[in-house]
């Protein structure tokens, strides 16, 4: 089975998963779950933005936090010194992570595996300790407030799934181009994709830069949401679980994240009363998916289908 058949089912299944996710509010109301779902597909959209660079150009990259950190950022500032409107904040958010993911992405990508891992955490770690220490411009660990657009939590889910539903879009239809073949050309030999005539610094930082720019538009859209922002959203934690959703849930595959952004938020919270015990399960979990089922969740389901279905769903 072909990688664009595979591809395009993996899409269907998303759109499928999406539209029952719509259909909760109906099964609850209750403001605090409905809050569970909105941070899930706020998740969910930096767990996809972390798969195209990990999971289909195999670029191990440890700050998507820093990036939402950054996005949420340039919305609350924006909104803050100049008073500009929602829309627009978060498209400066959004832009900000891009252009700095962009820039970052000239420097590191010439880099590889944990070399790679380790500049990027410590990219995060600056980033977040300048917002910090920037007492006089963002308020520091106090937080910078940004007015709502609203606080209805059923209008903020939808919303969210409506953002979540535009990044796979986006994301299928880059990895249905020529550009999408590109990476994972690089992912699966980078040497042979050279040897192709693959320009692999710059399709590797074009990556890394549509990642950020992702990753910037979930945090600009999750201030609006909070309505204040901290630099508790670029904590190394905040990556850990974005990577254990996308190992879970299935990486290198479009419904993957998703499924494992949900699955992973919403049982953190059931194993709240369990206090720091729920980080050691998920990351046991992390370790036998990795070790035992690198397909995820995901690439189980397939595996479980029947024979014709299952070569439909299985990764070329």
């Amino acid at each position: 089975m072909s990688g664009d058949v595979r591809l395009r089912r993996e899409f269907i299944a998303t759109v499928v998963l999406l539209v029952l996710l719509a259909l909760l509010p109906l099964v609850t109301r209750d403001v605090y779950w409905l809050g569970v779902l909105v941070v899930s597909a706020y998740f969910a959209i930096l767990a996809s933005s972390w798969n195209l660079l990990a999971g289909f150009t195999g670029q191990f990259s440890l700050a998507p936090a820093a990036f939402a950190m950054i996005g949420a950022y340039g919305a609350a500032l924006s909104a803050a010194y100049y008073n500009v409107p929602p829309l627009l904040g978060l498209l400066i958010g959004t832009a900000s992570a891009g252009l700095i993911g962009l820039v970052l992405g000239r420097i590191v990508m010439r880099l590889r595996g944990p070399y790679l891992a380790l500049t990027t955490l410590s990219f995060a770690e600056i980033a977040r300790l300048v917002a910090s220490n920037s007492i006089n411009i963002t308020r520091g660990d106090l937080g910078l407030p940004i007015e709502a657009w609203f606080n209805d939590r059923v209008i903020w889910f939808y919303v969210f799934l409506g953002a979540l539903a535009f990044v796979v879009c986006g994301l299928y239809l880059l990895l249905r181009s020529q550009a999408g073949l590109f990476l994972e050309a690089i992912r699966d030999d980078e040497i042979a994709a050279a040897r192709s005539g693959v320009r692999i610094v710059f399709w590797k930082t074009a990556a890394f830069a549509i990642s950020s720019a992702a990753a910037g538009f979930a945090g600009a859209l999750y201030a609006y949401f909070a309505s204040l922002v901290t630099p508790e959203l670029g904590l190394v934690q905040q990556t850990g679980l974005v990577v254990s959703m996308s190992v879970i849930g299935g990486m290198g595959s479009l419904i993957g994240p998703v499924v494992g952004a949900f699955l992973v938020y919403v049982t953190s919270e059931w194993l709240r009363d369990v206090g720091g015990w729920q980080l050691v399960i998920f990351a046991a979990l992390v370790i036998v998916f990795a070790r035992l089922f690198r397909t995820g969740l995901w690439g189980l389901i397939t595996t479980a289908l029947p024979p014709r279905r299952r070569a439909a769903g299985k990764p070329a």
